[in-house]
């Protein structure tokens, strides 16, 4: 090969190496090929691969559990695991509890995650590790937060007992912080009045930040438990509902059969302005009509009437009559008839008079408003005697009880004074011969005791006797022997006899 062969064989070779660049071809620029791509302006040729971050939590949903008992309604044990601001999830975190994987979704929230923890988790007492793991790249582990198991519910805030006085139930607000509310289930003894417990508690399937009551319809046959929710909207969501039972007739123990209007748990969708924060709850004595005290923050409030199915006790809807112009209803009971109902309202303030709306029930259910008369200063829970003659209101805020007599025919209200009780008094309860009244007073961890004077209604003190911290409900079994108080601030329940008088003798205590 000649030396000008070698040269224009030197130039192709070089040419192949090249690549032409600009308009027209010209010759010149960098190689772009698979192994050296071009690079785009602002970008670095080799950028560092995504790593995860290590996650953060802050809450637990719930965060407690009673030993035995599923989280929601017997079948869902889903804990939601939360961060205050965005945690750190990641398509791959996963919840652990006491450093073991649990099955764990997304709950639709960048903040959230659910995860399902197994019956033997909460089968004893105790506590367990709550942490979020991300995977590699980087992630890691995040702060450790504590679920416990309880041995039973706590916070317990109202009781009913049954017809036929063998079984008593408790509403119970569960963890602090509102996480989750119960149902304690009892058997009475009925010599001695002692409560037994029937099992677990069962979940309300709601939110128990501020739970409300608990009913028993006259049948003996459902139960009812109200939970209020968040009334002041800190928690999404929690807008309150009634969680429906049927009873075992044989032991007492509770099925949850469903609940209306969503369940109060977090992300359920806003239930207002139907039944949104509920409150307290009747049933009338046919069991035919319930009606419910329902109203959130800034309103509107009134009663939601409903008819109860007789063989499964659910409720259906048959509308809502709205309270009074600034009327918020704390209560609601029926006459003994079930011709009239009565829910006494306060004003939005603790410091002025309230007063007592009144109602007449036609025969769909249907309420009709027949007026208002005054009441003490935050007036907060009415009863009826079981003779329909004679009403009693509790005000929390002039510490009294009002007094008033019953038109049989027109169901209007008429005063017959006042009577002094306990500091900050809550609950009121009449006993089935219509002779006695027992207030719970939630600031002097007291109960008053009273006469009824049969031609009059007045109450006459007989006296005071102990109950735990802050009692908040008082029931009195059908027989007249024995009267239950709930105190949620030591978490049990006192058990009284009855005697002669009136007066109450303490029998002991049980938790809940």
């Amino acid at each position: 090969m000649n030396t000008e062969q070698l040269r224009v064989l030197a130039t192709l070779m070089l040419l192949s190496l090249c690549a032409c660049g600009g308009s027209g071809g010209s010759a010149g620029g960098t190689s772009q090929s698979a192994i050296n791509p071009p690079v785009s302006s602002g970008s670095s040729p080799n950028p560092a691969p995504t790593t995860d971050p290590v996650p953060t939590i802050s809450v637990l949903y719930p965060s407690c559990a009673p030993a035995g008992e599923q989280f929601i309604d017997g079948v869902d044990n889903q804990l939601t695991v939360i961060s205050s601001t965005n945690g750190g999830f990641v398509a791959g975190s996963v919840v652990r509890w006491n450093g073991s994987d649990r099955p764990t979704t997304s709950n639709g929230s960048v903040n959230a995650l659910t995860a399902q923890i197994s019956a033997s988790d909460i089968a004893a007492a105790g506590t367990a590790v709550v942490t979020v793991f991300n995977p590699a790249p980087g992630g890691g582990t995040s702060n450790p937060l504590t679920f416990t198991i309880t041995t039973g519910a706590g916070d317990p805030q109202s009781i009913a007992v049954d017809p036929a006085g063998k079984f008593a139930y408790v509403l119970d607000g569960g963890c602090p912080g509102g996480s989750g509310g119960y149902v304690s289930m009892y058997t009475i003894d009925p010599t001695s009045g002692a409560l037994a417990s029937v099992g677990p508690p069962v979940s309300t399937d709601g939110f128990g930040l501020y739970p409300g009551v608990i009913t028993v319809d006259p049948s003996g046959k459902f139960a009812y438990a109200i939970n209020e929710g968040d009334p002041w909207g800190y928690e999404d969501g929690a807008n309150g509902g009634v969680a429906m039972y049927t009873i075992d007739a044989t032991n007492g123990a509770l099925t949850f059969t469903g609940s209306i209007n969503g369940t109060g748990r977090i992300n359920s969708p806003n239930n207002c302005p139907g039944l949104c924060n509920p409150s307290s709850m009747a049933v009338d004595p046919s069991g035919k009509f319930a009606y419910v005290v329902t109203g959130a923050a800034g309103g509107p409030y009134g009663l939601a009437m409903y008819t109860i199915n007789a063989t499964t006790g659910t409720l259906t809807s048959i509308g809502k009559v709205a309270a009074s112009a600034a009327a918020i209803p704390s209560s609601v009971a029926a006459d003994p008839a079930g011709k009239f109902v009565y829910a006494p309202t306060t004003n939005g303030t603790t410091s002025s008079p309230g007063s007592v709306s009144m109602y007449a029930i036609n025969a769909t259910g249907a309420l009709a408003s027949i007026g208002t008369i005054a009441a003490g200063t935050a007036p907060g829970v009415v009863a009826v005697d079981p003779s329909g003659k004679f009403a009693y209101v509790t005000n929390s805020g002039s510490n009294d009880v009002s007094m008033y007599s019953i038109d049989a025919a027109t169901g209007a209200l008429t005063s017959v004074g006042t009577i002094a009780a306990g500091t900050d008094p809550v609950s009121v309860a009449v006993d089935p011969s219509g002779k006695f009244v027992y207030v719970t007073n939630s600031g002097s961890n007291d109960v008053s005791m009273y006469t009824i004077d049969a031609a009059t209604g007045a109450l006459a003190s007989v006296g005071t006797i102990a109950a735990g911290t802050y009692p908040s409900s008082v029931a009195v079994d059908p027989s007249g022997k024995f009267a239950y108080v709930t105190n949620p601030g030591s978490n049990n329940v006192s058990m009284y006899s009855i005697g002669a008088t009136g007066s109450l003798t303490l029998i002991g205590t049980i938790g809940t």
